[in-house]
């Protein structure tokens, strides 16, 4: 990866456009980003973190603050980086969630965080992803580093590096889990221990379940006197085989005795097996038994029962014969009636018949009375009154249709005249509010032109008066915040000074400390060694120490009161400005009022908006009644020519219905006659031709039903001279009903068919009778021998059912514990496997290292940092220290294998990292902190780094230290490799001709010059 162009607008200290050129430094490789401090080196890192990641690694677990203080209200904030990764460059937008001004409304609102990646392909930009969701999982494909290893290989931030030298081992094991992503290791760790737990679960549950059955099998034993053991201890070791990290010896054990207490069990289901046998042979004896005596009974109660059937069948057979001479009369009187049913018919007919005749002769009598009485002539033939009395009301039913047509044609006239009245009414009506209208409207339109122009402004003074009321309450809040800037200011002065004093203090603690070198080596010589400085064996004038020397110490907490001062000057100055911003933005959200003339004009407003209310209130009831004017008037102009037309049509039909009333009663009048109406003479002439047609239709009936009379006596005469009686009282004696008929059938069928079945079986039983009567007492002798058999086959039935049952509850029993027995065998076997491996990945025993599965991983990762780093760190200390990878076990528990020792070799001991001075711990970090990227980025794919930084920590070296260090960072170029420094030792500066320098501007902001390949040439070889 390698970085070509960063540009920062509204970032950290840089108000303006600030833009770094990477590539510019491609020539020297080697670059140094200088100045004073708190002026924003490090906000450049902040800048390319943010780009790729959307954070910055000073600002972990505090508040982001990414927008410039100095940034105006209008003013954007945004970070834009070009990179390239492979054969392909890329370009990153970002911008941060602030604050700015509404674009409608005033006040402030919410400006969201926003993200563009773009990819540059032939010369052109081309977006890619265009969210920070979607741009974050485009640039983690693309840069194969998250945040946490970018910071680690590539962005070397401040006070972050020598974090991993100095760290525990648990804070180690935790930054390497991330880095080399072996969290799946302790979920291996963790699923072999469930899967442990589990198999001792299910171990412990198949030793119960033996434990169980056998426990079960004895309880079924004893209960049916079958147990040939002494009796077992039921609260032994199985009771309690459920509970997790069972001893295997302790399941041995148990299983040796659930095998001998299965064999005691085994043993019990033989007896058993015998007792069914024996059962078995005592059921068939009885149930042989049982069936003798039941046939013996069987054959006494059948005796019995045909000796009472004999019995009953002769007291039977008497009582019928008795009934002989009953049933001969009812044959008799059955003969009779069924002779006598012939004449039935022609009796009913004759009765009909001469009914009817009557009937008809008094209905052509009456029929004639009532002919006379409606004024007929009688001597006349009626049905030539009837034809004759046909032709009049054809020519009258004509003359009644005009009638009713004159009646219509009355009505019609009636109704049009009262129409033609009652539309004039109407005419009149509208003509005369239609004259009225015009008044009426110019009178509304007047008003609505005087309130119309208090109403339009309406609009305008609501949002004149939010904007006030606004202005208020910032007003009131601009003087609030006016003496919270004061002590703000006062805060930031004071620490500003503060870190002048502590920058002061730790520059002359290093002038005294160089001033006291000389001493310090002096103090260090021994008689007869070389001197480290001139060689020489003799030392004849050595440097008296100082009298107030300089240590590591005092220096350590000069820098770290140095740092905290510098901190509070910054945060002191973010919150200046914070006050500075908010009282800015209430003075303008205020628009220059103060907060007596905001309100007066707030008041001043606020009438004249109610004034406008009520005027566009009573401007939209007018504007209401004007429209509802309008359409009044539209709907009397089309009513009203409705009116003229149907006016004009009314005449019209008046003037045609007067014509046809002329004509018809002309006619009418011709066909009354000495009726009032013509429809009155149709109705008489009608009458009296129903009358005559009903005189004609009673005398054919009459002498229809005297012919049918005559027919019927001739037809029963002759029937009765045939059928054997004497007259006709005779044969209506002997008529019954025919379900009188059916009953008498019945009745004789019956007692024949019982009289020759009560013979024929009596004849069966006296044939079949040879003394073998059986009495009650035989029968009940005969019941109790066979209730006495069958008590006891029962008996012998249950006994071996439940002999079988038991049989079979233990054979089922034993199956079951030999099941369960080699299932427990089984689990032994493989819990055992789980439990070692599980034991051993966990760092557990047979672990003789203590050291579970992903420690050991990590170790390994961690010897080949360590080897990387030793490749930088013995060129930098001149071949003093090395570092050791521990594998020590730590006490207490702590995580083991991850430890880091110090080799120092003007000793040959090992120490730990927190013994080495500040400048000896930053080469130590340094070298690690390369060493680890190296090895992480090979994890990673083995991504090419062609950029890298590293943020501050050399003011701590002496200079040839610093020379040292500077070498190895300068062979970092190698392969075109870019290498960013920032610090603001003043050695460096000279040693370093390309540079980026950040300085504060009178203003307050920040801005960047880059100085690339200056002509200065320094010999690093040396």
């Amino acid at each position: 990866m390698k970085l070509h162009r960063l540009e920062l607008t509204g970032f950290g200290p840089f108000r303006d456009t600030q833009v770094v050129d990477f590539d510019a430094f491609d020539a020297d490789g080697l670059f140094l980003i200088s100045g004073r401090t708190g002026t924003g080196k490090s906000s450049i890192l902040d800048g390319v973190s943010f780009a790729l990641y959307g954070s910055v690694p000073r600002y972990d677990g505090g508040e982001k603050r990414l927008r410039s203080d100095h940034a105006g209200l209008t003013d954007p904030t945004e970070v834009r980086l070009e990179f390239t990764v492979g054969e392909r460059r890329w370009r990153v937008t970002r911008a941060p969630e602030y604050d700015r001004p509404a674009k409608r409304g005033g006040g402030l609102t919410t400006e969201p965080p926003r993200a563009e990646l773009e990819e540059q392909v032939e010369g052109r930009w081309v977006g890619r992803a265009a969210k920070p969701r979607t741009v974050g999982e485009a640039l983690g494909e693309i840069l194969g580093l998250n945040a946490q290893q970018f910071q680690q290989v590539i962005l070397l931030a401040q006070n972050k590096f020598s974090r991993f030298l100095l760290a525990s081992g648990e804070e180690r094991q935790g930054l390497l889990r991330t880095l080399f992503g072996t969290r799946r290791f302790e979920q291996y760790r963790d699923e072999l221990d469930r899967r442990r737990r589990e198999a001792e679960a299910a171990l412990a549950a198949v030793v119960s379940r033996a434990g169980t059955l056998v426990e079960e099998g004895e309880r079924l034993a004893r209960a049916h006197d079958l147990d040939t053991a002494e009796a077992h201890d039921d609260s032994g070791a199985l009771g309690t085989a459920d509970a997790p990290g069972t001893n295997p010896d302790a399941t041995r054990a148990d299983q040796a005795t659930v095998a001998t207490r299965r064999e005691d069990l085994a043993r019990a289901y033989q007896r058993a097996r015998y007792r069914v046998e024996q059962s078995e042979l005592a059921r068939t004896a009885a149930e042989e038994h049982f069936a003798t005596a039941t046939a013996a009974h069987a054959a006494v109660v059948a005796a019995a029962e045909r000796a009472r059937e004999r019995q009953a069948l002769r007291d039977r057979l008497i009582e019928l014969e008795g009934r002989a001479e009953e049933i001969g009369r009812a044959r008799r009187r059955l003969d009779d009636a069924r002779a006598a049913a012939v004449l039935r018919a022609p009796l009913d007919t004759l009765e009909r018949a001469e009914r009817a005749a009557l009937a008809a002769a008094d209905e052509a009598a009456a029929a004639r009375d009532r002919w006379r009485a409606g004024g007929a002539d009688v001597s006349i033939d009626a049905a030539h009154a009837v034809e004759q009395l046909t032709g009049d009301l054809a020519r009258w039913e004509i003359a009644a249709a005009q009638e009713r047509d004159l009646v219509a044609r009355r009505v019609e006239h009636e109704t049009a005249v009262a129409t033609i009245a009652t539309l004039q009414d109407d005419l009149a009506e509208i003509d005369a509010r239609r004259a009225a209208r015009p008044a009426e409207r110019a009178e509304i339109d007047a008003e609505i032109a005087d309130l119309s122009m208090r109403a339009t402004r309406l609009e305008d003074l609501r949002a004149e008066h939010v904007r006030l009321r606004e202005s208020v309450a910032a007003a009131r809040r601009a003087a609030d915040l006016s003496a919270a800037l004061t002590a703000a200011e006062a805060a930031y002065a004071a620490a500003v000074a503060d870190s002048e004093a502590a920058s002061s203090a730790l520059g002359a603690l290093l002038r005294r400390r160089v001033a006291g070198v000389a001493g310090e080596l002096a103090a260090s010589l021994v008689p007869g060694e070389l001197c480290p400085v001139c060689g020489s064996v003799d030392h004849p004038h050595p440097s008296p120490p100082a009298d107030d020397p300089v240590t590591d110490e005092l220096l350590a907490a000069a820098e770290r009161a140095r740092d905290d001062a510098s901190a509070a000057d910054v945060d002191a100055r973010e919150r200046a400005a914070l006050a500075r911003d908010a009282l800015a933005e209430a003075r303008i959200a205020a628009g220059g009022l103060d907060s007596a003339t905001a309100e007066h004009r707030l008041a001043a407003a606020a009438v004249a908006q109610s004034e406008a209310e009520r005027a566009a209130a009573a401007l939209a009831l007018l504007s209401q009644r004007r429209a509802a004017a309008d359409q009044a008037a539209a709907a009397d102009d089309e009513r009203r020519a409705a009116c003229v037309e149907q006016l004009a049509i009314t005449r019209e039909r008046a003037r045609a219905a007067e014509s046809d009333i002329s004509r018809l009663e002309e006619v009418v009048t011709a066909a009354l006659g000495s009726f009032s109406t013509v429809a009155a003479r149709i109705a008489a002439v009608a009458a009296e031709r129903d009358r005559a047609r009903a005189v004609v239709a009673a005398d054919a009936a009459r002498d229809e039903r005297a012919r049918a009379h005559r027919d019927a006596r001739h037809e029963l005469d002759a029937r009765l001279a045939a059928s054997g009686f004497d007259d006709l009282d005779a044969a209506r004696a002997a008529l019954i009903s025919e379900d009188e008929i059916e009953a008498i059938d019945i009745v004789i069928a019956d007692h024949a068919a019982q009289l020759s079945a009560t013979r024929s079986r009596l004849f069966e039983l006296e044939l079949d009778a040879g003394g073998d009567d059986a009495s009650d007492g035989d029968v009940d002798a005969s019941r109790q021998t066979v209730e006495i058999a069958d008590i006891a086959r029962t008996e012998t039935i249950s006994a071996h059912a439940g002999a079988v049952r038991t049989a079979e509850a233990l054979d089922d029993l034993l199956q079951q514990v030999d099941q369960a027995l080699a299932a427990v065998q089984e689990s032994a076997d493989e819990t055992a496997g789980v439990i070692r491996l599980a034991d051993s990945v966990a760092g557990r025993a047979p672990n003789t290292m203590r050291m579970d599965l992903e420690t050991f991983v990590l170790a390994a990762e961690l010897e080949e940092i360590v080897a990387a780093a030793n490749v930088r760190l013995a060129e930098m200390s001149s071949g003093r220290y090395t570092l050791h990878h521990s594998d020590a076990r730590a006490a207490r528990g702590r995580a083991s294998g991850l430890g880091i020792d110090v080799l120092d070799a003007h000793t040959g001991r090992l120490r730990p990292p927190q013994s080495l001075s500040g400048g000896e711990t930053f080469l130590a970090s340094l070298a690690l902190a390369l060493g680890l990227g190296e090895v992480v980025t090979a994890r990673a794919g083995g991504i090419r780094l062609d950029t890298l930084f590293v943020d501050e920590g050399f003011g701590s070296l002496d200079p040839e230290t610093l020379e040292l260090a500077l070498r190895t960072l300068d062979d970092l170029r190698t392969g075109g490799r870019t290498v960013g420094v920032i610090s603001h030792v003043e050695a460096m500066k000279e040693q370093l001709p390309a540079q980026l320098r950040v300085a504060s501007t009178p203003e307050g902001p920040s801005i960047i010059r880059q100085d690339a390949a200056r002509a200065l040439v320094v010999d690093r070889a040396r």
